[in-house]
């Protein structure tokens, strides 16, 4: 690893910086945003796709309607997140991306958890989750902490 030394402090690796964690909770809540716009947008093909496939099979098709949103957001999940970027597309026009702690690159079985983890807390914890990012390191939310990885600026 190199080692450097930024204002006294020493750097061991880009994680250890804190100017990488600088305005990341903001730039978090916005990327979500974007993402969710996009699988909206997203949705609009394969739910036409659905209709038809519906009409083929005699309205039996149509019980794809539930699975729908799910089933896309974890494929946009999948392909963006567990990819070479590590970064959602929102996430990358907000300038971060995830991060494992081990130093290993995030793939996409890692993507979905993350994702399942975010919604499954969600679910228990509305929106008290994002008060985790207020006393933890890092600004670390709880599915964060249990997978070991962080989110940070890109630019940093």
């Amino acid at each position: 690893m190199s080692t450097r030394v930024l204002d006294g402090e020493i750097i061991t690796t880009r994680l250890d910086d804190v100017r990488a964690y600088d305005g990341v909770l903001t730039r978090r809540i916005v990327a979500f945003c974007i993402d969710y716009l996009i699988i909206g947008l997203l949705m609009i093909p394969f739910a036409i796709l659905v209709f038809f496939l519906g009409i083929i099979t005699l309205g039996l098709g149509w019980g794809l309607f539930g699975v729908l949103f799910p089933m896309v957001a974890l494929i946009y999940v999948w392909n963006t997140l567990g990819g070479r970027n590590q970064a959602t597309a929102g996430m990358r026009m907000m300038g971060i991306r995830l991060d494992r702690l081990d130093g290993k690159p995030v793939d996409g079985m890692l993507a979905i958890v993350h994702t399942v983890l975010f919604w499954a807390g969600n679910v228990v914890l509305t929106p008290l989750i994002l008060l985790a990012t207020l006393f933890t390191d890092r600004k670390r939310t709880l599915h964060d902490l249990l997978l070991g990885t962080v989110v940070t600026r890109d630019d940093r």
